[in-house]
């Protein structure tokens, strides 16, 4: 059995291996194991929507309180406004010079989407936009109890999707953002990866990669497991999984690069939004002036940096936890980018927003514990959730 399927010093329990031939199986089987999945996950599915219902109706009172309104809060703002005009109007065909205006920085799955549906439906591409997330969103939860299920039983896999609906900053689970749809192709991708099912593990991390700059570390992950697998096992759907990972990060890169006429396309575009690579210089410099320095500091701003030092805590607690390879790769590459980068700091506490393996070691603790434990911390981080995730929509001047 390939390492990741393992988990501290035991293996998955038998009722939850990895097909010994690393197949999907029959399509058959395939129709009557998706029901069983989707009722396995009903609780964790119930508990994701009570969070995110809970977060939604304070964040409308909060709003209705200033005189604003709900829908354009979620669907027509920042980021959001990105993805729908590319949906209107396409792609830009030169680089230019203007800073934070090309929106070849977007990647192209979730506004191609939004077009592709709107296009059989009534809805403004900016109404689908938030429908498509927020059904993204419910997909994205399924999987990541289905990793916590896999690895832990189903308790821990309840817990994790809970907690990762109450993340600080998951307030854009459902907005008209990526992470949705980043997340759920990321999480179905680890799950089947883990159960050795490479070629849907490869294409899923195809699409993670034409989701969000960050499919780079899901590409990451599944080409490095992938090989492991192949190595162990010589079976030639880990290799193909593995040569299909990366491809709609790569693709679209090389494509930017094509459309405007220089190799480095893409890298261009990101220095026009003042998005380069540093090692973690302004990371470093952020962190000391808001945790030490500034004598007035800006709440979010602290929260985002709290955010940044607790991944990496959790990071450590994963290793320690010896979580499969699959998750560590992805954690480990997504944090190298992020804390990486000497672009704008703000939004870095969503970019981890999907990195759901860093709540595992959380999850596995709280699962194990007395109900009152269990309530006490998932009501606090509900509580947490719906207070921040107003506070970022509604007082925060900036994009979350």
């Amino acid at each position: 059995m390939p390492p990741t399927a393992t988990t501290h010093q035991h293996t998955v329990p038998a009722s939850r291996r990895p097909l010994a031939t690393g197949s999907g199986g029959a399509p058959g089987g395939a129709r009557r194991r998706v029901p069983l999945s989707l009722r396995k996950a009903a609780p964790a599915l119930l508990g994701y929507v009570v969070v995110r219902l809970f977060v939604l109706l304070v964040l409308a009172r909060w709003a209705h309180v200033q005189g604003r309104g709900l829908w354009p809060t979620l669907a027509a703002t920042w980021d959001s406004r990105w993805y729908v005009g590319i949906a209107d109007h396409g792609y830009q065909q030169e680089l230019g010079t203007a800073l934070d205006s090309n929106n070849l920085a977007f990647f192209p799955l979730y506004p191609v989407l939004v077009k592709a549906v709107a296009a059989v439906t009534p809805g403004t591409h900016a109404s689908v936009a938030l429908a498509i997330a927020v059904v993204a969103s419910l997909v994205a939860a399924w999987g990541v109890f289905a990793v916590g299920d896999l690895l832990h039983g189903r308790r821990t896999g309840t817990v994790l999707a809970v907690l990762w609906a109450a993340t600080p900053v998951g307030v854009v689970q459902w907005m008209g953002y990526t992470e949705s749809l980043f997340t759920a192709c990321t999480a179905w991708a680890f799950y089947t990866g883990l159960r050795n099912r490479w070629l849907w593990a490869g294409s899923l991390a195809a699409l993670a990669g034409l989701t969000r700059p960050t499919g780079i570390a899901v590409a990451a992950a599944v080409v490095l497991a992938g090989l492991v697998a192949y190595a162990r096992s010589r079976d030639r759907r880990a290799l193909a999984g593995a040569l299909l990972a990366p491809l709609g990060w790569a693709g679209y890169v090389g494509w930017v690069g094509l459309r405007i006429g220089r190799w480095d396309g893409y890298f261009a575009v990101q220095k026009l939004w003042r998005n380069e690579w540093d090692g973690g210089r302004e990371t470093l410099r952020q962190l000391r002036r808001q945790l030490a320095e500034d004598a007035t500091p800006t709440l979010y701003l602290v929260l985002v940096s709290f955010i940044l030092l607790l991944s990496v805590g959790l990071f450590l607690l994963c290793l320690a936890d010896r979580q499969p390879l699959l998750l560590l790769v992805f954690s480990g590459v997504l944090l190298a980018v992020v804390l990486g980068s000497g672009g704008v700091y703000f939004p870095r506490a969503r970019f981890l927003m999907p990195a759901f393996p860093l709540l595992l070691p959380i999850a596995l603790a709280v699962g194990r514990a007395r109900r009152a434990v269990v309530a006490l911390v998932l009501g606090g981080a509900v509580l947490s959730s719906a207070w921040f995730g107003a506070y970022l929509l509604l007082v925060w001047s900036g994009p979350p």
